[in-house]
């Protein structure tokens, strides 16, 4: 039973609050969860002390025994300390495109053939 450690929302619409829970990777996401371990807001400034709030104890406690953090449940606890998250790097990912690349092509052509006509 692979364990993971991740948010379960609440709240209402266009108002999110998560829960941060252990629960089986196979179980909904709003679903059945294990543990309660701490809870999101992410309509408070991110440098308010109750946006995150977490059992750092039951946190330690779960990656011991194996339990798979999402991304975002590991940005909160690198922030706190508890692991270590690498940070991505796409270097392609604001490139354009092939077809951008394509009509860029195309207008430069035509500018350079309109210039010599005028």
């Amino acid at each position: 039973m692979p364990v993971k450690i991740r948010l379960s929302r609440g709240g209402t619409k266009k108002r999110p609050y998560y829960y941060i829970v252990v629960a089986d990777s196979n179980s909904p996401r709003d679903g059945r969860y294990i543990e309660q371990i701490g809870s999101h807001n992410p309509l408070l400034p991110k440098d308010h002390a109750d946006r995150v709030k977490l059992d750092f104890e039951r946190a330690k406690h779960w990656l011991s025994v194996g339990a798979q953090p999402t991304d975002r449940v590991l940005r909160f606890l690198d922030a706190a300390g508890l692991a270590k998250r690498e940070a991505h790097n796409n270097p392609t990912k604001g490139k354009p495109r092939k077809k951008r690349r394509e009509r860029e092509a195309a207008a430069t052509t035509e500018a350079g053939e309109a210039k010599p006509a005028a």
